[in-house]
């Protein structure tokens, strides 16, 4: 989809960016190459992408405009209605959004509505990200074992940070589309949170 975006809204000066966020770039490079990109397709090991927009889940979209200014922070934004029995959300809405700013149809958000959308880290948050990147450097020198010490501690700090906790499992050797992950999505929404927070006016 993003790639058909890509080409539909190019000549209005559009250029879309997709990043995957997977410990080993083979992880994502099936993917990539299936699609046949001709925007950049980025495969980011470090987790820096998510560290820079305080991204805590997938697929979150942002938009910035040709100025380099954020005019939509963080938002939940799928390709298709494949996921929509679980999640509950349309691609229509976010994708027509994106559309109507392209083409200068609706404006972005001001300065303002940017900062009251934003959600900013907390020391938390970045403590958690420190861990997770120790236990990544770890676990990238075989030390599995200290590595989940410091996974662990991530997720007790930032439990609502998905990439950190569902994006320590391959290193542990868990599928994270398995069962793991749906007891650990299972306990979280049963407590009464949202996998998924998109912008109010892009809710399916």
């Amino acid at each position: 989809m993003w790639q058909a975006l890509h080409e539909e809204l190019g000549p209005r000066g559009f250029a879309a960016v997709t990043v995957a966020l997977d410990a080993r770039p083979e992880d994502a490079r099936p993917w990539i190459e299936a699609a046949k990109p001709t925007h950049p397709s980025l495969i980011d090991t470090a987790h820096v992408v998510a560290d820079l927009y305080n991204m805590v889940n997938v697929p979150t979209v942002l938009w910035i405009d040709e100025r380099g200014r954020i005019v939509r922070p963080n938002d939940v934004a799928f390709g298709t209605d494949t996921f929509k029995h679980i999640t509950g959300l349309e691609a229509a809405r976010p994708l027509g959004a994106l559309r109507a700013w392209v083409r200068g149809e609706t404006p972005g958000f001001t300065a303002d509505e940017t900062r009251a959308h934003l959600a900013l880290p907390t020391p938390a948050d970045q403590e958690a990200r420190a861990e997770f990147g120790l236990g990544e450097w770890l676990w990238r020198r075989g030390r599995r074992d200290a590595a989940g010490r410091h996974f662990d501690r991530a997720g007790a700090l930032a439990p609502h940070d998905f990439t950190i906790r569902r994006g320590t499992m391959p290193m542990r050797g868990v599928d994270p589309m398995g069962p793991k992950f749906r007891e650990m999505l299972g306990a979280w929404t049963t407590a009464g949170h949202s996998y998924y927070r998109p912008l109010p006016d892009t809710r399916g």
